[in-house]
C-alpha cells in the first residue's frame, strides 16, 4: 500500500462514524418533512439548464470565484435551486465570506443532502439540492456565528426571487 492509499484510508476510517451519524441525522429529519424528488434524464436537464448551469448543477463543476452577480445582491428574498426551484436560503443567510461566491451560514430546513468530496484529494463536505440533487457547493465550518458553517455556494446553481414589496 502506498502513502497515498493509506491516508486515503486514514481519513476515510477517521471519518466513517462522522457520516454514520450525519446519514442517521439525515433520514431523521427527511422522515419529517418529505420532498418529492425530481428525476430527469440528461436529455431533460439540459433544455432546462444552461450548459453552465449544467456543467455545475450536473457534473458538479464550479465557477469561476467573483463571477456570479449574486456576490452582489443585497435585497430580502429567496434564493432557490436553479435546476428545481426548491428554496434553499433566505437573503438573512447570506454573508460575504469574501471568497468570490454567494455563502450562506445555514440553509432552509431539508433543502439540501451532503456528501463526502475527495475531488481535491482532501475530503470536503458536498452539498446538494433534496429535490433534484443538483450540485450547490461546498459547507465548510469556518463561517460566522451562530453556526459556524460557510455554505459556499455557485451562484449558477441559484436563482434569486425578490420580496415583494
Amino acid at each position: 500500500m502506498n502513502r497515498r492509499k493509506f491516508l486515503l484510508a486514514t481519513v476515510a476510517l477517521a471519518a466513517s462514524p462522522v457520516l454514520t451519524v450525519r446519514a442517521r441525522d439525515d433520514a431523521m429529519s427527511m422522515q419529517n418533512h418529505r420532498i418529492e424528488k425530481l428525476e430527469l434524464s440528461d436529455a431533460q436537464w439540459r433544455q432546462r439548464l444552461t450548459p453552465a448551469q449544467f456543467r455545475i448543477l450536473r457534473e458538479e463543476g464550479t465557477e469561476p470565484a467573483y463571477s456570479s452577480p449574486l456576490n452582489n445582491e443585497k435585497r430580502e428574498g429567496t434564493y432557490v435551486c436553479a435546476g428545481c426551484e426548491l428554496p434553499l436560503f433566505t437573503a438573512a443567510m447570506k454573508y460575504d465570506s469574501g471568497t468570490g461566491w454567494p455563502s450562506f451560514f445555514k440553509t432552509l430546513p431539508n433543502a439540501v443532502g451532503t456528501k463526502l468530496d475527495f475531488g481535491l484529494f482532501l475530503p470536503r463536505t458536498e452539498y446538494h439540492c433534496a429535490r433534484c440533487g443538483g450540485h450547490q457547493g461546498h459547507v465548510f465550518n469556518d463561517g460566522p456565528e451562530p453556526t459556524g458553517k460557510r455554505y459556499c455556494n455557485n451562484g449558477l446553481a441559484l436563482k434569486f426571487i425578490p420580496d415583494q414589496a
